[in-house]
């Protein structure tokens, strides 16, 4: 045992003893050509060589695996029987020199989490309860604990900002490089970096169960997860191995040949099938966490890959979820009434009233002085401007109070309302002067996205929604929506996946993993914008860290590209094996040159798996587009 770990730890050095013995060996044959010393370096050179290779291949038979070692071994053994010292030496680095480069490449291909590991904070500044500070271990902090990060610093734990502004970077998280400008009562997540300003964060979460340890271990489990490819090689490997060895009993049987069956050994492994599908997936998961995308393992990949149809929640997934003045007419000359509307609305708690404040605030005085305001229940409020009556409310409010709409004012309230913007009328001096639609927003990058969506071979794009029918379909046609739902509650969205997939239909829901936690858990492959939500981690397949359209796009795409990749690997593998045979027949190949080929194809998948690392979709920028319409009539 203490043999074999030696063996093991020692490996890439013997590689490089052996490469050094077989280029002493040729010197010798072509220059110096004293005796004995080149078929004496070529044997010290196999036997060093072949040690780790036996080693693995005896491990594997003792659990009753035959491996690609195996076929090595003994096609070494059998040169040393014909006296092919060249071949064995030959044969025994190349294998080794492989799988050291293979070791290598591997692990460029999983840097996303290597460079997420690192990134992980391990000392934290707690602050007393005298406001003095202590550096501590990260895993020594609990929840409630207030921390102080300086500029430069690391967030160590998921929590609240108590006092303090700065701008933080939560790329590690988000993939998201811009910093963000953090005060109190905003929330943080462990791994961000601090780039100005000082912090105090009381901790939420601590230890493995911050976001950024979550992610950590969701991409470590995920790059370990098999895709159908490799689940399908693996068990094709476990039959073909024992397949050649038969092979080349039989090509020895009938032909006599002991160096042709040697020969069918080193030609038959399936090195680069094997290690052809799980570069490519560990390639494309690790592609997706370092901008912000956790795929849930090379199944979610190939599921993602194949989706047809994607079917979206509306509120905080298409829009922004967040009300907001979308459009305002205006009837009078008038201006400064903006800042008496602001006024008014500033006194309810209600959400439009809410929209319209923040949207008006640039239009408030300098100096504020209290108005006093009549609610009307059902119909809106009134307040006082210049001693005459401010209107804000509802068709129903102006009219009562002697204010009617002319035809053309009437015409915009519908189409306004056909919007699905909710509308609110203000009335003064007899006359009405604006109407504000306020409406959730769409995300300004949907437009672009969506359109990239169906480029990406997206047939079918369908929206469900709780929202009304009439602000359902106006989002929808403004969108391109090919089908919508709306009045749903979330048990009714559940209902409609399953009618997707009943039609045959390959169905990705995208919700914001709160409130659709069954729609994400019943789809092929559940989609979460949920900015790190447990929720969302916890109960989807796929989860957008940023929250954003772009993900979207960038996570399909990389589907695609993932799973073509990995044809293509599997198509070059199988490909490199008729090579090899059909030169082996016609005599052009021999043992060292085809074990040379076959630790060419290893290099040339994984080569290929690593174009994945650098892959980003491109997404035409969506035209800017004014939210606000101000017309004057």
């Amino acid at each position: 045992m203490a043999f074999q770990r030696y063996i093991y730890a020692h490996t890439n050095p013997i590689t490089f003893w052996s490469a050094g013995l077989i280029i002493v060996g040729f010197l010798n044959a072509w220059f110096t050509k004293v005796p004995y010393v080149t078929d004496t370096t070529w044997i010290i050179a196999s036997v060093i060589a072949a040690a780790p290779i036996v080693l693995r291949a005896i491990s594997a038979l003792k659990a009753k695996v035959f491996s690609i070692e195996l076929l090595v071994g003994i096609a070494v053994i059998g040169a040393f029987a014909i006296g092919e010292f060249e071949e064995s030496a030959i044969v025994t680095f190349l294998f080794l020199f492989g799988s050291y480069l293979e070791q290598k490449t591997l692990a460029k291909t999983r840097g996303a989490i290597q460079s997420l590991t690192e990134m992980a904070p391990t000392t934290a500044l707690l602050v007393g309860d005298d406001g003095e500070t202590e550096e501590v271990d990260v895993d020594d902090l609990e929840e409630g604990n207030i921390v102080l990060v300086k500029a430069g610093g690391q967030v160590p734990v998921d929590g609240q900002v108590v006092s303090g502004t700065g701008y933080v970077n939560e790329s590690s998280i988000t993939g998201e490089s811009r910093p963000v400008n953090k005060a109190n009562g905003d929330g943080v997540y462990s791994g961000a970096m601090v780039e100005s300003g000082t912090l105090q964060i009381e901790a939420t979460q601590v230890g493995d169960e911050t976001t950024f340890s979550k992610i950590i271990e969701l991409v470590e489990e995920a790059q370990d997860t098999k895709s159908p490819a490799e689940k399908f090689i693996d068990k094709f490997a476990q039959y073909y191995t024992p397949a050649v060895l038969v092979i080349a009993i039989l090509v020895f049987v009938f032909s006599q040949d002991l160096r042709l069956a040697i020969t069918v050994l080193v030609l038959g492994c399936p090195g680069a099938l094997v290690i052809g599908a799980p570069v490519s997936n560990v390639a494309g998961i690790g592609n997706g966490a370092k901008n912000g995308i956790l795929i849930k393992g090379g199944d979610v990949v190939e599921s993602l890959a194949k989706i047809d149809t994607i079917v979206f929640d509306k509120t905080g997934t298409l829009t922004t979820g967040k009300m907001d003045v979308a459009s305002m007419k205006q009837y009078t000359g008038d201006s400064d009434l903006l800042g008496a509307i602001a006024q008014v609305e500033q006194t309810s708690d209600h959400p439009l009233a809410t929209a319209i404040t923040r949207h008006l605030a640039a239009h408030m005085p300098a100096e504020v002085s209290a108005m006093s305001t009549e609610t009307i229940k059902g119909r809106g409020m009134i307040g006082q401007w210049h001693d005459a009556p401010l209107y804000v409310g509802n068709a129903a409010l102006l009219k009562a109070n002697g204010i009617t709409l002319t035809e053309t004012q009437l015409t915009d309230l519908h189409e306004m309302q056909d919007d699905g913007q909710s509308t609110v009328l203000v009335g003064y001096q007899g006359h009405l002067a604006f109407i504000l639609g306020v409406a959730d927003t769409v995300r300004p990058e949907v437009p672009a996205a969506l359109a990239a969506l169906k480029r990406q071979g997206i047939k079918r794009l369908v929206m469900l929604t709780g929202d009304n029918q009439a602000t359902a379909q106006a989002v929808a046609e403004s969108l391109g929506i090919d089908e919508v739902h709306a009045d749903l509650l979330p048990a009714d969205k559940v209902t409609f996946v399953k009618k997707f997939q009943d039609m045959g239909r390959k169905v990705a829901f995208v919700g914001d993993g709160i409130n659709d936690s069954p729609s994400l858990a019943t789809a092929s492959v559940g989609i979460a914008m949920g900015g790190g939500t447990d929720v969302a981690i916890e109960t989807a397949d796929v989860v957008l860290m940023q929250s954003s359209f772009t993900a979207l796009n960038h996570a399909v795409g990389l589907a695609k590209k993932t799973s073509a990749n990995t044809k293509e690997n599997i198509t070059i593998a199988i490909a490199t094996v008729l090579f090899l045979l059909i030169g082996l027949v016609y005599g052009y190949i021999y043992m060292a040159s085809g074990m040379f080929v076959h630790e060419a194809s290893i290099l040339v998948v994984i080569f290929n798996a690593m174009r994945l690392i650098g892959y980003h979709p491109h997404v035409s920028k969506p035209t800017k587009q004014p939210v606000q319409q101000l017309v004057t009539n």
